[in-house]
């Protein structure tokens, strides 16, 4: 089961547009811009759709053509914008889709869906159980409300691939809740955690101390196990700055969503994404952004040290200083061994500098044997498919420029080419970067 979280946001996102707090400033400053909490499974199955949901979707390279289910949670504004359903009934060939949710949501959505619109309204309430496509649907009680009591709703999803526990928006759940998720023994939970350290907002959102509360409760009822990736979502600007809150949820075994984040849910192996592109690309600031979700992460930095080199010596800075102070730095180009005994997610950049490491070991430079070199990429591809963690990899996409004057760098740049197509077949996902935007490959 694949999850993208397409937002990650409260209602007024992250930062909110027309605040100056000190949170707000941080988020913009470092270009951590959080919209309206959404989620696309599979790509055919929608959690809410808020206003912006259609368009992040395809900021991240997805369509939503595909999608034949939406599942939302109640009717305020930042979880429905039903516009977006005139916005697909303008396309051709729009196919079936099952509108689910409370009775009052699917209210709203009515004068927005055309008479011939291949559109079943699926009205819901907690308690309920019921199929959708291929997933296995149960409905649960939210604590919150828009007009009335019961007219928001959790939701269990459940399919082949996994099991997620989507539970956007809610407040504490009261201690009768908890029974109907005991040993459920969730693969993923996106609870929401709205206010951060903001105490006096009334009962039906989580700030800190609430969420690190419901996350227990959930623990001790067997609905999360050790291994059950729990997810902050619905962050708002009354939370710290991400890098002091992604500590403060780790103190519960949780960590802070991202916009843009694909999980793979309920796959036992790490998901492995190689990132391309060519020099000031942008592709190291969007593999760090790619495991910015995580709290400890190793950052594999191939390059060393260039003695001497005040220009490479400014590069590295810039690099350690954007990185979130949980990450450790490992200098090395053993990178074969570092995927293999890797205990948390690894960022390796860039195979380019690896590769030009193995070159000077071998003497190839100096007619050294090219066969070593080919030992090292064979012996680094079986290491990139066993990986056991959520490993990134960065490297110089070479094929797009003019031939190199010189004999030994067209053996680097034909090299490099092979070691990027072989990387790119055993990766889950493939990303080009060019002028800053990622170009989706796989």
């Amino acid at each position: 089961m694949e999850v993208l979280l397409l937002g990650t946001g409260a209602a007024d996102g992250w930062p909110n547009p027309f605040c100056t707090c000190a949170s707000c400033r941080k988020a913009l400053a470092h270009g951590r811009i959080r919209e309206q909490t959404a989620a696309l499974v599979d790509e055919t199955l929608l959690l809410d759709c808020g206003p912006e949901v259609p368009r992040a979707a395809l900021r991240y390279g997805r369509s939503l053509s595909g999608v034949r289910h939406l599942l939302i949670t109640h009717a305020h504004f930042d979880h429905l914008g039903p516009q977006a359903l005139l916005q697909r009934s303008w396309a051709d060939g729009a196919g079936p889709l099952d509108l689910v949710g409370p009775a009052d949501a699917l209210e709203a959505c009515r004068t927005w869906v055309g008479p011939d619109d291949p559109v079943r309204f699926v009205p819901v309430a907690a308690g309920d159980s019921l199929t959708v496509g291929d997933y296995r649907v149960r409905v649960l009680a939210a604590e919150h409300r828009v007009f009335r009591d019961g007219d928001a709703v959790l939701y269990d999803v459940e399919g082949a691939g996994g099991r997620i526990l989507w539970a956007c928006d809610t407040g504490p759940l009261p201690a009768h809740w908890y029974g109907h998720v005991a040993d459920a023994g969730f693969d993923a939970v996106f609870l929401e955690e709205t206010f951060g350290d903001r105490l006096d907002h009334g009962t039906d959102h989580h700030d800190l101390p609430a969420f690190a509360h419901t996350v227990e409760k959930l623990r001790e009822c067997g609905a999360v196990r050790d291994d059950t990736d729990v997810v902050a979502v619905h962050l708002g600007h009354h939370n710290p700055d991400i890098d002091t809150l992604r500590l403060r949820l780790s103190e519960s075994g949780a960590r802070p969503g991202t916009d843009g984040e694909v999980m793979v849910v309920g796959e036992p192996i790490g998901r492995r994404t190689l990132v391309l592109g060519g020099a000031r690309s942008g592709k190291s600031r969007h593999a760090e952004r790619l495991l910015e979700p995580y709290g400890a992460v190793t950052y594999v930095a191939t390059g060393g040290i260039r003695e001497g080199d005040a220009e490479w010596a400014q590069r590295v800075t810039l690099h350690r200083d954007r990185r979130p102070s949980s990450w450790s730095t490992l200098e090395t180009v053993d990178v074969a061994q570092v995927l293999r005994e890797a205990r948390e997610p690894l960022l390796i950049d860039c195979l380019g500098t690896w590769l030009t490491a193995m070159l000077d070991r071998h003497g190839v430079w100096d007619g050294g044997d090219v066969t070593a070199t080919s030992r090292d990429v064979d012996d680094l591809l079986d290491a990139w498919t066993a990986c056991r963690v959520p490993v990134v990899a960065v490297s110089n996409e070479v094929g797009s420029g003019v031939v190199p004057a010189s004999a030994s760098g067209r053996l680097f740049r034909d090299l490099l080419g092979r070691v990027n197509a072989a990387v790119a077949e055993r990766s889950d996902t493939v990303t080009l970067l060019v002028a800053g935007l990622p170009v989706p490959l796989r």
